[in-house]
């Protein structure tokens, strides 16, 4: 397992996907839980980093997580790297009530009825929503991280982050297992 996540570590560097290196020092010698947790935060800061919102600009990029607390240590430690906007920070919700003010959310959930609950509450606002389930790319997430035989891989739905006024790379669209 180990050697399969620095492996995936090596060939997310050469996408330029890899953890930011200091946030990878702050973090010595994780174990496999956390450092898939890391892998995964890296992907997200990446997805954020490639994704253009509508005007007006922000001054506070948000991060929302919710259902997979592990993920909220991993992206904690993105929030003190720049996004060209003055402040960052992360915030872990439990209720989608709590989504105001979000500009990306990632959604640890497996299960449709709760994708669509947390998803029902963004209907038309420019969130870049990230799954971490193949459901969650079913269900309507702009992209989804899916765990394969090889690693981690990504999906894009370009219809739904077009439909958020979200504007996508063509440099992730490129690498993305999937796009529709």
């Amino acid at each position: 397992m180990r050697a399969a996540l620095v492996c995936l570590l090596s060939l997310a560097a050469l996408a330029g996907l890899a953890m930011p290196s200091d946030v990878a020092a702050a973090n010595p010698a994780p174990g496999p839980a956390q450092e898939d947790a890391q892998l995964r935060a890296a992907f997200v800061y990446r997805f954020a980093q490639f994704t253009q919102w509508p005007p007006p600009p922000v001054s506070e990029f948000t991060y929302c997580v919710a259902g997979n607390l592990a993920m909220q240590e991993a992206m904690q430690a993105l929030t003190l790297r720049a996004h060209g906007v003055a402040n960052v920070r992360m915030r872990y919700l439990t209720e989608p009530q709590q989504l105001g003010g979000c500009q990306l959310l990632l959604l640890g959930f497996s299960e449709r009825a709760d994708l669509q609950r947390w998803q029902a509450a963004l209907v038309n606002e420019p969130v870049l929503v990230v799954g971490e389930s193949a459901e969650a790319f079913r269900s309507g997430a702009v992209i989804a991280l899916v765990a394969e035989p090889n690693g981690l891989a990504f999906r894009i739905n370009h219809t739904e982050a077009k439909r958020r006024g979200l504007v996508l790379s063509s440099q992730m669209l490129k690498l993305a297992r999937e796009v529709k």
